[in-house]
């Protein structure tokens, strides 16, 4: 089976308490993740700040040594608040190393300005774990199921 991502950072930030008046102050912030066969699925909530913006997340799986972006897509269907958009992303991982440790920050670009989500200056990083496979039975004794029968 393929490697399991662990988030290193709790994987529901808009969750927590104030997470509205951090995309207030911050403009942007991520939303949520969560790992799935095809990669990480997320969501990031900006400021909006004017009708045209770009959200992308740009990532490493080798220590910044090399890294990819992906752009956001907006969603229609976004937060009620009328003050905040929501885009969504999916990094395509493939093949995760067990041992790897995928990191990535979101870029919110609008209005001439950009502005970086990067957890604090940490980076939202995700560990890969070999996932374990279900435990096999016990081997059977062939006998054990036998019925035993005193005269």
């Amino acid at each position: 089976p393929p490697p399991l991502l662990e988030p290193l950072f709790p994987p529901q930030p808009g969750a927590s308490p104030g997470f509205a008046e951090r995309v207030r102050q911050h403009k942007v912030r991520l939303e949520w993740v969560r790992a799935e066969p095809a990669g990480l699925r997320g969501a990031v909530r900006v400021l909006n700040l004017a009708y045209e913006k770009a959200v992308s997340v740009r990532y490493t799986l080798n220590s910044w040594a090399s890294c990819a972006e992906v752009p956001a897509a907006y969603q229609p269907v976004g937060p009620a608040d009328g003050l905040t958009d929501r885009f969504a992303f999916l990094l395509p991982l493939g093949a995760v190393a067990s041992e790897a440790t995928l990191e990535f920050a979101v870029r919110y670009r609008v209005a001439g300005a950009e502005y970086w989500d990067n957890n604090e200056g940490a980076n939202y990083r995700l560990r890969g774990r070999q996932r374990v496979p279900p435990a096999a039975g016990l081997p059977q004794d062939p006998d054990s199921t036998a019925w035993i029968h005193f005269i």
